[in-house]
């Protein structure tokens, strides 16, 4: 009897408990619709690069009414100007560009991207079960996870598998992983979404990714085709003006001064050159270099007031040489780059015809100048020197781009920046000296290391000239960096690449056994190239004043033909 009670009494009691969970349900569904649950939600990704979570790295994906966004918690896309969705109803991607000037988007349907091969695989992620593709993309492997249960769909990267569902795992070539958190069923607010391609003008693929390039980085125009050649009558403006092209020593060098904007530690600054030929056929030297002016002693005096405006430096010889080593109160030209103009590219491209080559159009030179400039936003003095006699000469453009740091850390870097030496006569056409200082003697100077430097080096740039048979020009010699009598760096400055510039050298001479003057090895150039300077690291060097001297051994003159050597010098440390 009582066993039966008891019976009676526990199904009642779970059917009680079966009625208030239909009611807890219901109650449920009426305040939060089951569909807007499942239809809209967020998906959030981490990172992993060779086992390790990157730590501050996320990325979240929104999907409402068939449409994907994305905002991005990585610190080196924090600030993109640049927004990306998914379209499941046209099944297309779009990328979209906001700059200064306008708004860009360019489309791309989803069949156009790379397709995958399946693979009899699967993974739990996150409680779904996954299936696996492998996508090879640019000579990448590419592993995707998928599920196509839920509702919500997207990919993390929209050029990968945005049609096979939801992807939750993403491994390149076994070692970077983009992988799912997190996935939460909501809705999506607008401004998460912000899907808005109405006012933005369609463009080509190569062109959209063009501006995306250029948007990432701020440019600045220092000369934009402007001529260096030899023997113009020359006006300048009587002040220093910023943003005015000067012309010097008879139209072989253009200055400009310029405000840098402050560059914050992890900048980096590319000087991008380019010259063509207006007229001179031959290869010339070239530099790009500033000019310091905090001494009152400074190379702008030799520009305006003549060469004989700076201190002279004099050999065993006697033969003096204006205005090539730093003293107490005067500092050189600071050399960012050295190069060299090839032999009549553009303007003797139509004039020298041969069946199979395609002249370049011009001679491009690309260098990295981020340790030579200053990082507080100063105004510098920038210059251009191409050394010729030819009254078309040739013509230049200069570009300094500077690329932002991935890191957010805005200090600066403290490092100090000295010129030494630099005995490239960039005023060879208002009677500069070359430098032939090294017959059987050393350039000697004494420098002052500073207090406190948590490293040191020294940027060395060395090319050989004397352009006949007997000449450095072609000729292998030894360079040697004595410091307190003691030799603390040698190599021989030599290029043997010299063929691979063929196609900038028009007008260069045809020899009988098949070569061309272009293609010839020389001391550290070759026409149509950029000089790469030796770094000499110095951290051994104490504080206070030490003796340096320059070691070559110069060939000896023949006739009226000689040789030179053009070394310049940049000491560069950072304190501690």
């Amino acid at each position: 009897m009582k066993s039966a009670t008891f019976m009676k009494t526990t199904s009642l009691q779970k059917f009680g408990i079966f009625l208030f969970a239909i009611i807890l349900v219901l109650s449920i569904y009426e305040e939060v619709p089951a569909q807007e649950v499942i239809d809209e939600g967020v998906v959030t990704f981490g990172y992993r690069n060779n086992g390790k979570v990157r730590e501050g790295a996320s990325l979240e994906m929104f999907y409402k009414d068939g449409i994907v966004s994305y905002k991005s918690g990585w610190r080196r896309r924090a600030g993109s100007k640049e927004k990306q969705f998914l379209d499941y109803n046209e099944s297309k991607t779009y990328q979209v560009l906001t700059t200064s000037e306008d708004k860009y988007v360019v489309k791309k349907a989803f069949s156009e991207y790379e397709q995958p091969k399946f693979k009899d695989k699967s993974e739990t992620i996150l409680g779904y079960e996954c299936k696996k593709a492998v996508f090879k993309i640019k000579s990448n492997t590419i592993e995707v996870w998928y599920t196509e249960g839920l509702p919500i769909k997207g990919t993390p990267t929209i050029s990968v598998g945005a049609d096979l569902g939801l992807i939750l795992k993403m491994v390149r070539n076994g070692s970077f992983e983009i992988f799912a958190t997190n996935i939460e069923f909501r809705k999506v607010k607008a401004e998460e979404l912000n899907f808005d391609i109405a006012t933005a003008k369609e463009v080509k693929a190569d062109s959209y990714l063009r501006k995306v390039i250029d948007s990432r980085y701020q440019t600045i125009k220092v000369f934009e085709r402007e001529q260096i050649n030899f023997g113009d009558k020359i006006e300048n403006p009587k002040e220093d003006l910023l943003n005015i092209t000067y012309r010097y020593s008879k139209g072989s060098v253009i200055l400009k001064k310029i405000k840098l904007p402050e560059l914050p530690k992890g900048t980096t600054v590319i000087a991008d050159l380019t010259s063509w030929s207006n007229g001179d056929a031959y290869d010339r030297t070239g530099s790009l270099f500033i000019i310091p002016v905090k001494e009152e002693v400074n190379f702008l005096n030799a520009f305006k007031d003549g060469i004989e405006n700076v201190p002279v430096y004099t050999d065993k010889n006697g033969k003096e040489f204006q205005g090539v080593v730093a003293t107490e109160n005067y500092e050189p030209p600071l050399e960012l780059a050295r190069f060299f103009t090839p032999f009549g590219v553009k303007q003797f491209n139509e004039y020298t015809q041969i069946e199979g080559y395609n002249w370049a159009d011009s001679a491009l030179y690309r260098q990295e100048i981020t340790s030579l400039l200053p990082q507080n936003g100063e105004e510098i003095w920038i210059g251009v020197f191409i050394g010729n006699y030819d009254k078309g000469g040739h013509v230049a453009s200069l570009n300094l781009k500077i690329h932002p740091s991935y890191s957010k850390d805005e200090n600066k870097s403290r490092h100090w920046i000295k010129p030494i030496f630099n005995t490239l006569n960039i005023m060879e056409m208002s009677g500069q000296n070359y430098a032939t200082m090294f017959h059987n003697d050393s350039l000697t100077l004494t420098i002052d290391i500073p207090e406190g430097l948590e490293t040191l080096s020294l940027r060395y740039t060395s090319t050989g000239h004397g352009g006949w048979g007997g000449g450095d020009e072609f000729n292998p010699k030894l360079n040697e960096i004595i410091i307190d009598d003691e030799v603390v760096y040698k190599f021989v400055p030599w290029r043997e690449d010299c063929p691979t510039y063929r196609l900038l050298n028009p007008s260069s001479g045809n020899f009988g056994n098949g070569l061309t003057s272009s293609d010839l090895s020389r001391s550290n150039w070759c026409p149509g190239s950029i000089t790469v300077p030796e770094i000499i690291p110095l951290n051994n060097l104490t504080p206070g004043i030490h003796t340096l001297k320059i070691a070559i051994p110069i060939g000896e003159r023949a006739g009226g033909s000689f040789s030179a050597w053009n070394v310049s010098g940049v000491l560069i440390g950072t304190y501690k």
